[in-house]
């Protein structure tokens, strides 16, 4: 068999689950997931009231799933973002057990799982970058791979949670450019509407994904978590040929990789991943693959 033909039976090996097509279908319905609920109650969008004076009923009481990224309520079950509610804790210098039953859950899913797995296929304004990143490639601007270290962005969390506790109230939460997507379409609001502005002219002439690899504060939380995570991207060493196109294709932080491609680690073991699959997709030898498990770093 030639070369051409060996490469021709790599790349057909490589094909396998759409993770990127699959994610944004995810991150889409996750958005219009939340407007159901207003919708079947009659309410409008963006905040908007329809129809005359007569009583009509509140959302949570039309449809099992109302509320925000933030906090929602499925079933009449509450769910509560634990970053926001770490915010809302360090802001009232309070705390209520009561809040336990809203924030663990999530924190426990996305602890088990990989804490940046939010980032990867929930979070909206990670669609809005890959959208930036498809857009600079049209227009062809050179950007900075890396700016800015992506671990500043534990600190931008450690520091939204010292100014919450100083300003008694959460801080991020009036900033953040998930809310300006998410609650402005559910709730139109306006906070965090510069912000994504701002994301958005970084991404085209500054950094690439500076925002989500870097400073995002939600991220840090997240990457902290991502610490412990049992869902992983493996490596098999015997079919990989390093020619680092999984790092050229990584959402993340290429550097995540090294370990895994140079040998010395069976999995990308950094807090970092966020599950997304670009590498997994990039690879022409089907080398990676995401799956449950995390072996020890001796491989």
């Amino acid at each position: 068999m030639s070369d051409g033909q060996n490469n021709e039976t790599q790349v057909k090996k490589a094909k396998g689950f759409p993770f990127t097509v699959v994610r944004h279908v995810v991150q889409i319905l996750i958005l219009m997931l939340f407007l159901i609920a207003p919708i079947v109650a009659g309410w409008g969008l963006f905040g908007g009231m329809v129809g005359g004076d007569n009583a009509i009923a509140t959302p949570a009481q039309s449809f099992p799933l109302y509320g925000t990224l933030s906090s929602s309520t499925i079933f009449g079950i509450t769910l509560i973002d634990p970053f926001a509610a770490l915010q809302t804790v360090v802001a009232a210098k309070a705390f209520d057990p009561a809040w336990l039953v809203g924030l663990l859950p999530l924190l426990v899913v996305y602890g088990l799982i990989r804490g940046r797995v939010f980032c990867g296929w929930v979070c909206p304004v990670n669609l809005v970058c890959e959208i930036v990143d498809w857009l600079r490639k049209k227009l062809h601007l050179q950007v900075q791979e890396m700016p800015i270290p992506r671990h500043v962005k534990v600190y931008m969390a450690l520091g939204v949670l010292v100014l919450s506790a100083v300003l008694s109230f959460p801080v991020f939460e009036a900033l953040s450019p998930i809310s300006f997507i998410n609650k402005g379409l559910v709730l139109g609001s306006l906070a965090g509407g510069l912000t994504l502005l701002a994301i958005i002219i970084a991404e085209l002439f500054w950094g690439h994904r500076v925002w989500c690899r870097s400073i995002c504060p939600l991220g840090g939380f997240y990457e902290v978590v991502g610490k412990i995570g049992l869902v992983n991207v493996h490596i098999d060493h015997d079919a990989c040929i390093g020619c680092n196109k999984c790092k050229k294709a990584c959402l993340c932080d290429p550097q995540i990789l090294d370990a895994a491609v140079a040998g010395e680690d069976a999995i990308v073991r950094a807090g970092d991943c966020m599950l997304c699959g670009k590498c997994v997709e990039a690879c022409p030898t089907a080398s990676l693959a995401i799956k449950p498990g995390r072996p020890s770093k001796n491989v």
